[in-house]
This record gives C-alpha cells, structure tokens and sequence, in this order.
C-alpha cells in the first residue's frame, strides 16, 4: 500500500523531547519527503501536536516507532491518504 500521507495527533512532555528531536526521528524513516508539526495544546505537563507527513510508500509502524523512541506517545491516526495521488481535502459543513 502506497501511504502517502499521515496526520497523527501526538502528545509529548513539556520538557522532552524538543519538537526538533521528534522532527529529526520522523525523517529518517523511509519514504518520509516532508513532514509539519503543530502544536495545539499546551497544560501544566504535556503538549498536544499535530503531526502532518507526506511521502510515498511510507511504513506507518516505522514512523510511530521512531515517534515513540524520542519519548513522545501516538495517540491516534486521524487523516491517512493512499494510492497515486493525494485527494484535496473538502472541509464539510454541518
């Protein structure tokens, strides 16, 4: 399966790791071309982040096992995007 794009809601310590630490660990798993990281939310212990990734044939196992080796915990998948190419996302109004 050719994963070409991941958003993964992520949380983390206040203190470590740096959102660097975990940039650095996300690139350098195979098929990763570029990658964002937003923080959302920030309390007395944690800090919430999403985390945007695009490549191709990316291994979603591999990316969150390099997550978690800086210390930083996956929480969930919310996005995923496969195949040829990307479909632009439509925001849906309720």
């Amino acid at each position: 399966m050719n994963i070409r794009q991941l958003l993964l809601d992520v949380d983390k310590a206040v203190a470590r790791p740096s959102l660097l630490e975990i940039a650095e660990a996300i690139d350098k798993c195979r098929g990763v071309e570029g990658l964002n990281i937003t923080v959302g939310e920030i309390d007395i212990e944690t800090v919430g982040m999403n985390v945007s990734i695009e490549g191709e044939n990316m291994d979603y196992d591999e990316i969150v096992k390099a997550i978690e080796s800086t210390g930083a915990v996956v929480h969930s998948l919310d996005e995923v995007a496969v195949g040829q190419r990307i479909i632009p996302r439509i925001q849906r109004v309720r």
